[in-house]
């Protein structure tokens, strides 16, 4: 097909406002204007994730900012995985995608007290994003009768799941959020069931590791925010503009760790090997497994804040450190296992990312640091990891793929 051949279908396709979902084919499938509109809305859910560990550094809050954020993030790539199959760019899909996106934002602007007094908006809101979802399924049974087979899984544990947390809104207390719980394993169940049956509709190879490249893009972005905070309400002094070099030179390791090394290993092997191996899990192992790397960076996000933000003090408070450490700790060790089981090469992600964990473990939870030394340390053993992973890929040990 000649560029003009090519350019007049597109625009016959626009001047059609609905179009019965397809599976996705295009071998130059991306993200779409209307996937990076959505993504904004979650940019404040994962901000306001962040302000609930933020001011309750506790157990307590640990477990009330994981929990909200498990919900939001499975919203996302259940939506994402949707996206990836049967994304038309029509009316509807639109609409549907839009109305979703009011879901999220009703989410964000509860999130802080979703544990709370606006459980009933929060459950609310993600009860929204099931039904956009299932409306999107339904739509597929109807139109892609050979699909039916290989949807039946996320269709029904979808529904299920926007069951639990509706019946939610008329049960107190406790029983409320246990029921957000079961909901959201049902909802989880979908693509581990899809991947045994046979001939289901596959996942766009291309697509799928750019969503969530972006997603931890977003993430990131709040290390980032945290900084600029940082530096704000630090008043500018030298302890203060020390710690925020060295928080930002940690995030960039972060990032090189993730898009250079751990997730371009990961997505090489989803892009080489994932369709032959679909029965076999990769495709459900690449997309659990960023759950905890999407939990990890948000709260190194919250570290990061602090440690700027009292950088001309004698120490962090013992929450602060923890926060910190669990953060850069568990992304090391998340990214360490995406790297090991996908590449095939334990050994070489135990050196890096692996060396890591029980190092910023040690700085960060040790204690009569000064805050600027601590996060300094951090950032020196991010910056040599990194170093170390880009050795390990010129020698050809960390084999990677472009995300």
């Amino acid at each position: 097909m000649t560029e003009r051949e090519q350019l007049d279908r597109e625009d016959r396709e626009e001047r059609e406002l609905i179009r019965p979902p397809g599976v996705n084919r295009d071998a130059n499938r991306s993200a779409t204007r209307l996937e990076l509109f959505f993504d904004l809305a979650f940019i404040l859910f994962v901000g306001r994730c962040a302000d609930v560990l933020a001011e309750h550094e506790t157990f307590s809050g640990g477990f009330r900012f994981v929990a909200i954020l498990v919900a939001g993030w499975w919203a996302w790539a259940s939506a994402t995985l949707y996206a990836n199959r049967f994304d038309t760019d029509d009316a509807i899909f639109r609409l549907l995608t839009l109305a979703g996106m009011g879901g999220v934002i009703v989410m964000a602007a509860s999130a802080e007290q979703a544990i709370g007094e606006q459980s009933r908006w929060f459950a609310l809101g993600y009860v929204l994003l099931r039904v956009v979802l299932v409306l999107g399924y339904l739509r597929v049974w109807r139109n892609l009768p050979e699909a039916r087979a290989g949807i039946r899984p996320y269709l029904w544990g979808h529904a299920a799941g926007a069951a639990c947390w509706t019946i939610s809104l008329a049960v107190p207390g406790p029983g409320r959020y246990a029921l957000w719980a079961v909901g959201v394993v049902l909802d989880l169940l979908g693509p581990t069931l899809a991947a045994r049956v046979p001939d289901a509709p596959p996942l766009h190879m291309e697509h799928l590791p750019e969503r969530f490249g972006l997603f931890v893009i977003l993430v990131l972005g709040e290390s980032v925010a945290a900084i600029v905070v940082g530096l704000r309400d630090g008043h500018w002094v030298a302890e203060v503009l020390l710690a925020a070099t060295c928080g930002f030179l940690a995030t960039a390791a972060l990032w090189w760790s993730y898009f250079d090394l751990s997730g371009g290993a990961a997505k090489r092997r989803l892009v080489q090997e994932g369709g032959e191996h679909t029965r076999q899990g990769v495709h459900d192992f690449y997309v659990y497994a960023h759950l905890p790397v999407a939990v990890s960076l948000a709260a190194v996000a919250v570290g990061l804040e602090h440690v700027i933000l009292h950088g001309a003090e004698g120490d962090l408070s013992p929450g602060a450190r923890t926060v910190l450490g669990a953060g850069l700790a568990g992304y090391l060790l998340s990214a360490a296992v995406i790297q090991a089981v996908l590449s095939r090469r334990w050994r070489v992600a135990l050196v890096w990312p692996g060396l890591g964990v029980p190092l910023v473990l040690l700085v960060t939870l040790l204690p009569g640091l000064a805050p600027v030394t601590r996060v300094a340390l951090c950032a020196a053993i991010m910056v040599a990891g990194v170093a170390t992973g880009v050795a390990q890929h010129r020698a050809g040990e960390v084999r990677v793929a472009k995300v």
